[in-house]
């Protein structure tokens, strides 16, 4: 795929970008050689190739899964302004 100086302006204008002549012909350069770059990846043949997550074989560390911390739910609410079966009870902030 290839780009006219008219299509660069327009996409420039769609994007809400002022852009010149000199800018345009620029862009369209540079475009060109993306969409070039794209299409020769494109004619890479990648069947029989398994998809990766990653480039490397890695793998992150977990911690044990256990409980840390001691339940402190009740606490919490003896110091809560309100409380209603559990939850906290907030004003009302929208009519």
């Amino acid at each position: 795929m290839s780009l006219s100086p008219d299509d660069v302006k327009r996409i420039a204008r769609l994007a809400r970008i002022e852009i010149d002549d000199v800018q345009a012909q620029a862009t369209q350069g540079q475009l060109n050689t993306i969409f070039d770059l794209i299409a020769t990846m494109q004619a890479v043949d990648t069947s029989g190739i398994a998809p990766m997550a990653h480039a490397q074989e890695v793998t992150q560390r977990l911690r044990a899964d256990i409980v840390t911390e001691t339940d402190r739910h009740a606490a919490f609410q003896a110091v809560a302004p309100a409380v209603e079966n559990d939850l906290y009870l907030v004003p009302k902030v929208i009519e």
